[in-house]
């Protein structure tokens, strides 16, 4: 069976607060084995049966907002992709002081959305668009920059979910 993690989208943010063990036992439900959850982030590590990706992502969000009530869009990835994420080199340059996020998408934005997210580039803020990943590089603190995560998806025409490069990290060593 697969190995997948799933990212999951408004979980622990904004008022909706999820125990892990609960999160584990919602996938569980699903018949998934080898359920692991990572930080309390809404970062799920399982096995699935094989299927595809796209189908899988439906059946978790329709059983977590049944489940919790709202809605939680959820993005899977392989460990290969993961890696294939992390070895893109989004910035050819270091910028010091600066903090990489990684923003994972449904689908591939459509290139005048590219558009949009680029003409978001500020002195703070650098953004780069590869495949269904939105790397966004923050120099300084969060809270100094003017784009948020709804600014982000307005400009996509999707939703996504950010995560710091460091958890990404982590979560590709673990399922290494």
């Amino acid at each position: 069976m697969p190995r997948l993690v799933a990212f999951l989208r408004a979980v622990n943010v904004g008022g909706h607060t999820v125990e892990m063990a609960k999160l584990k036992q919602l996938f569980e439900k699903l018949s998934f084995t080898g359920v692991e959850t990572f930080i309390a982030s809404g970062n799920v590590i399982f096995d699935a049966p094989k299927a595809a990706p796209g189908t899988l992502e439906r059946k978790i969000a329709a059983h977590l907002e049944k489940s919790l009530g709202y809605e939680v869009v959820t993005f899977l990835r392989s460990p290969h992709e993961l890696a294939a994420t992390l070895a893109h080199r989004a910035f050819p340059k270091e910028r010091a002081g600066s903090t990489l996020h990684i923003g994972f998408l449904g689908s591939p934005p459509a290139a005048a959305a590219k558009q949009q997210v680029l003409a978001l580039t500020s002195d703070i803020d650098d953004f780069h668009v590869h495949g269904r990943e939105l790397y966004w590089r923050c120099a300084g603190r969060f809270s100094d920059s003017v784009v948020s995560g709804p600014k982000l998806e307005k400009a996509l025409g999707q939703p996504t979910t950010m995560r710091k490069i460091t958890t990404v990290e982590r979560l590709a060593k673990k399922l290494g």
